[in-house]
């Protein structure tokens, strides 16, 4: 008689990360309303008993895939920037055209955070997230733009400027990508981020 082979679990942590894969895509084809257990669940394979038990609940889990959204953004930021070299103007170059190419620039992409951005007023959880994330984001523009030579009183409007330049090309991007030539959006938010800091050297 042949012997079974071991029932194995699998791992917590890839059971958790499958869990979020599955709620950022719930999130992306149903928006926040239809990202219910049930439906996470069944995207995920699994029973609705394992979100509670690895999440909590839903609202954890809708949270964990936020920041986990928001950690693959800042890492193919860090990752351009890193590849740009050392020279300043390359590096903050870099940093601005990285959030209007793939894979930033995605229509999926958008429909998840057009779900996350829904929950930022229902939330108090997601609103956090939400700050902490653009936080981030506008503190690593500031360091590149003070290498750049941005004054030190101009560093925060800057990046204000900068990121609202950026959010609104990559919203016409994800919505409509046939109005741009390729890198063409890109090109757009390096002329524009030469003209704010012309301004304020």
């Amino acid at each position: 008689m042949k012997n079974k082979a071991p029932f194995r679990r699998e791992d917590p942590d890839a059971r958790r990360a499958s869990l979020v894969e599955a709620c950022a895509r719930v999130l992306a084809r149903e928006g926040a309303a239809g990202a219910s257990v049930r439906a996470i669940a069944s995207e995920a394979g699994v029973s609705p008993g394992l979100i509670g038990h690895y999440f909590g609940g839903v609202d954890a889990l809708v949270a964990a895939t936020y920041a986990q959204v928001e950690t693959r953004v800042a890492a193919a930021l860090d990752h351009a920037v890193a590849a740009a070299g050392p020279e300043p103007r390359a590096r903050l170059d870099a940093y601005v055209s990285a959030s209007l190419l793939p894979p930033i620039a995605d229509s999926d992409l958008l429909s998840t955070w057009i779900a996350f951005w829904s929950l930022v007023r229902a939330r108090p959880e997601i609103a956090g997230l939400h700050d902490e994330q653009y936080g981030r984001f506008r503190t690593g523009l500031e360091m590149l733009l003070a290498e750049n030579g941005v004054p030190a009183p101009a560093l925060r409007t800057t990046a204000i400027a900068a990121t609202a330049l950026v959010d609104g090309l990559w919203l016409e991007l994800c919505l409509s990508p046939r109005t741009f030539a390729e890198g063409e959006a890109a090109a757009i938010a390096r002329s524009g981020l030469a003209a704010l800091i012309s301004t304020v050297r």
